[in-house]
């Protein structure tokens, strides 16, 4: 085969490829190039996931007809007043940009500047379809429709309407993150679905995150080497059950890299569990000369010329906000109470308890009346309770409870040595295995709410809810939509007892997220399955009579897998005689 030439509506077509992956890789590139445009408000419209429709506008500069001609031209760009590309501090260009997504759509580019007219230019899939005069305010506008619709190769791999608006809607929120001092608005199909007026970046970034955040994280700012960190992370305490609410910008410019997970991850290594995840919005400045913006298409990736530094910039920042933050904690359900040592009854000491439900342990009432009236043998109490041991001991293989240490470990004397318990883990895999029975059988029992719950979501996380509410149903968690950005609770496990309800919705969508439609249905309930779990088990901080503690024991004994939590981590551990006493040079 010859070579040849190939004509510059190919070029364009393979440049689209590049650029152009789905709407929102349009729609980035257009609100890219109105905040380059000195936008100071940004107005987004969408049709059908921007399939049918993507529509920028911006009060910015706007652009002369002759300059309108010259954007729609190929390596031609406002960005570049020398050939120093290094330099580039702008989001792209706008000359890479325009004649791309022109060239698999029907692209209309009104622009107006101040004190002149405006002027309009439509291109139809890289063939100009006519110009003439626009009536717009000041600034330019972007109307995008039919993207791919001539070329069927392309169009065929786009997804769901509602799948192409949530990328749409991840790609304008860390935008707006990057730029706080521009406001946003986003319309899909007519209606209003986020709104932002300018504000500073910690306002901003809780607005499209988590209004929480404003009570539950903490601020960023710290300078090292010339290299500057800011933005706002969460308390461990305030966390996620998915890794979807971490976003990274550099120069303001939001990019996808595999540093920030790592660094995140090194941050809280001690403070999070490992299914845990932080929410977090980090803005590294950089010197130009420092970091490569150039290394993919879409811009969305950068190469920094010592990585080691950037990492411990972000490393240590955290962890020094982490350390000052003290004991400073999201609220939480559960509290640990304070206790004398005491002794508790219990019926039939070691007698499996067979009506035990993990679901509704009891709670014990604290004996804190007549506490201080009390003369106590010690200045201080200890933080811990212990049943009296008694010969001989039951035959079970977890033993019989003795106490529980730090409100999380259960303490338990075997025949051949000493249990402990991780009462957390251990109740979550119990709680899993349960509902996996129910379900099987078709029999879940379920706790009709009262009152239903109304929790506000984003609307792709509703769009996920609402698509597997049938597959919710079956271990008795019953949705339903309750308008564009808000789920409806009518019915939740009975085996969850009192739950966090929000955060439950919320860990769900998460999961439904990370998992798509690629696992099969058996494997995606199994997911959702372990997220309900968690949510209703017993905390580490719960106060447990012995005889709680007990049950739980012995339905670890029967219930499978039970030695590991739905996460992988042991449920509990066991020292033998024989290593309690090389412990104490008895051997």
């Amino acid at each position: 085969m010859s070579i040849r030439r190939l004509p510059s509506e190919l070029i364009n077509r393979i440049a689209a490829g590049e650029v152009v992956e789905r709407p929102a890789s349009a729609l980035k590139e257009l609100v890219e190039n109105a905040l380059d445009a000195g936008a100071a408000n940004v107005a987004i419209r969408l049709g059908a996931g921007g399939l049918d429709l993507v529509e920028v506008s911006d009060d910015g500069s706007g652009m002369e007809p002759a300059e309108m001609s010259l954007a729609l031209e190929r390596h031609a760009t406002s960005k570049l007043p020398t050939d120093a590309i290094e330099s580039v501090i702008s989001f792209g260009f706008r000359g890479e940009a325009l004649p791309s997504i022109a060239s698999v759509s029907r692209l209309t580019l009104d622009s107006r500047p101040r004190g002149a007219d405006g002027w309009r230019i439509t291109v139809d899939h890289g063939e100009r379809a006519g110009e003439g005069p626009a009536a717009l305010p000041p600034g330019t506008r972007v109307r995008v429709e039919g993207l791919f619709d001539k070329v069927p190769a392309r169009r065929k791999f786009l997804r769901t309407p509602r799948s192409e608006y949530a990328a749409c809607l991840d790609a304008v929120k860390r935008l707006a993150m990057a730029r706080p001092d521009v406001g946003f608005s986003l319309d899909h199909d007519g209606r209003r679905t986020l709104a932002v007026q300018p504000s500073d970046a910690p306002t901003r970034v809780a607005a499209l995150l988590d209004r929480e955040l404003e009570r539950h994280g903490l601020g960023i700012d710290c300078v090292r080497d010339g290299l500057r960190l800011s933005g706002v992370i969460s308390l461990p305490t305030f966390n996620r059950g998915m890794a979807d609410h971490q976003y990274l910008f550099v120069n303001s410019r939001p990019v996808k890299d595999r540093l920030l997970v790592g660094s995140l991850r090194a941050a809280y290594r001690d403070l999070l569990a490992r299914d845990r995840h932080p929410i977090a919005a980090l803005f590294v400045e950089v010197p130009t000369s420092e970091v490569d913006i150039n290394v993919h298409p879409a811009k969305t990736e950068v190469r920094f010329r010592d990585p080691a530094a950037v990492r411990g910039l972000i490393v240590g920042g955290l962890r020094a906000a982490l350390e000052e933050a003290g004991h400073r904690s999201a609220a939480r359900e559960q509290f640990a109470a304070a206790v004398n040592w005491q002794a508790e009854p219990v019926a039939a000491r070691g007698a499996p308890v067979e009506s035990w439900n993990p679901g509704q342990l009891i709670t014990p009432e604290p004996a804190l009346a007549g506490v201080m009236d009390r003369t106590l043998d010690f200045a201080h109490q200890p933080a811990a309770r212990a049943e009296p041991a008694t010969a001989p001991v039951p035959a079970y293989p977890l033993g019989v409870a003795r106490g529980q240490v730090a409100a999380t470990y259960i303490v338990a004397e075997a025949e051949d040595g000493l249990v402990i318990v991780d009462q957390h883990a251990a109740h979550e895999r119990l709680v899993l295995e349960r509902m996996r029975k129910a379900a099987n059988g078709g029999e879940v029992r379920r706790q009709a709410l009262l009152i239903p719950d109304v929790v506000e979501l984003d609307e792709p996380d509703c769009d996920r809810l609402e698509g597997a509410a049938e597959e919710l149903a079956s271990f008795g968690l019953e949705i339903e939509r309750f308008g564009p950005t808000a789920m409806l609770v009518r019915a939740t496990p009975a085996a969850l007892g009192k739950t966090d309800i929000p955060g439950l919705l919320r860990d769900i969508a998460a999961e439904l997220a990370e998992l798509g439609s690629s696992l099969a249905l058996r494997d995606r309930l199994d997911h959702v399955a372990a997220t309900m779990a968690c949510h209703g088990s017993v905390r580490a901080g719960r106060i447990l009579s012995v005889a709680e503690m007990n049950a739980l024991l012995r339905e670890m004994e029967v219930t499978p897998h039970s030695g590991q939590c739905n996460h992988g981590r042991p449920t509990w551990v066991k020292l033998a005689h024989a290593d309690i006493e090389k412990l104490f040079g008895r051997r």
